[in-house]
């Protein structure tokens, strides 16, 4: 059984540093073999800020850029989320993200990615994880912080990882194709559970 991992850029911000770290998350991701996996970049989707008249519990979507962000989000089985720290939290383009929608993350799994200064956006992700739990996502604790982020982005724009990211990112992989595996089942439409 494949199971779908989108990687999730969280910041939308000129500058961003995310694409540079998620590149790298994703060829882990794909060295680890166990998903099929996707990029996702939060700028190109465009999402305005919560302009869906109908509560998200509905479903009642009116808007491409909505309609599309939640296919992206239905077809998944697990997240990796690339999130900065902004002024201790979680960007607001993320929260706007993942408050669109509802119904669509239940029972999933996910995995955080940080990146800061010294504290390497842990604080960030703490939020983070709290969020996604409230949209019924279980948020591994094996969060992978990026301290001091800069200092591994080469003259070449590529970024390096240490041996102790390169490691937590691995045993996060590990972990959340364990729980992505386990929750399938719960997230299927129901003529899938029942077929199974």
């Amino acid at each position: 059984m494949t199971l779908k991992l989108k990687i999730i850029i969280g910041s939308t911000r000129p500058g961003r540093v995310g694409p540079t770290i998620a590149k790298w998350v994703e060829e882990a991701a794909r060295t680890h073999g166990k998903f099929d996996v996707e990029l996702v970049d939060l700028l190109e989707l465009k999402l305005p800020l919560l302009d869906e008249a109908v509560h998200p519990a509905m479903q009642k979507y009116e808007h491409p850029h909505t309609k599309r962000w939640a296919k992206i989000v239905s077809e998944a089985d697990a997240f990796i989320f690339v999130s900065p720290e902004y002024n201790f939290f979680a960007p607001a383009s993320l929260v706007n993200a993942i408050q669109t929608l509802l119904k669509e993350w239940g029972y999933k799994a996910a995995g955080v990615v940080s990146y800061g200064g010294i504290s390497g956006g842990l604080r960030a992700a703490q939020t983070l994880r709290q969020l996604l739990g409230n949209v019924n996502v279980h948020a591994l604790s094996q969060t992978v912080p990026v301290p001091m982020f800069s200092q591994f982005i080469g003259e070449d724009g590529v970024f390096r990882a240490n041996e102790a990211m390169t490691a937590g990112l691995n045993t996060q992989l590990e972990e959340l194709h364990k729980w992505a595996g386990a929750l399938k089942p719960l997230h299927q439409p129901a003529e899938k559970r029942e077929a199974a």
